[in-house]
């Protein structure tokens, strides 16, 4: 019984709902906070070109600023992809990460069955 397929009920179509508004939300403010920090990135660039006799303090606060702002990118990038790796989907299939740490998992059981057999 455990096997059989059932429809989702009224409470867990409407959770599945409300998990896929919060989804599509976070993706929106994702989005908007990479289109940002290209803007940032862009209008610094276009400063610099416009000035381009800075003063070096002023030159290496926005390398400084622009090295932040790269690496906010990067952690962002690699949240998404952790995120893509080791969370459901819409469907809510199991990810990919986690049949991966279910196999090691059940690989060491099984090493450690073996050796408790035959060896000890």
């Amino acid at each position: 019984m455990a096997d059989e397929v059932r429809p989702l009920s009224d409470e867990e179509r409407a959770e599945l709902e409300a998990l896929r508004a919060e989804k599509a939300a976070r993706e929106k403010r994702e989005q908007a906070a990479r289109e940002r920090a290209e803007l940032e990135a862009l209008r610094s660039e276009s400063v610099k070109q416009s000035q381009p006799a800075k003063p070096r303090r002023e030159a290496s606060a926005t390398a400084a600023a622009r090295a932040a702002a790269e690496e906010d990118r990067r952690i962002r990038e690699q949240r998404e992809r952790g995120a893509k790796l080791m969370e459901p989907d819409d469907d809510l299939r199991m990810p990919l990460g986690q049949k991966l740490v279910l196999g090691v998992i059940a690989l060491l059981v099984v090493i450690i069955l073996f050796m408790s057999k035959f060896i000890g």
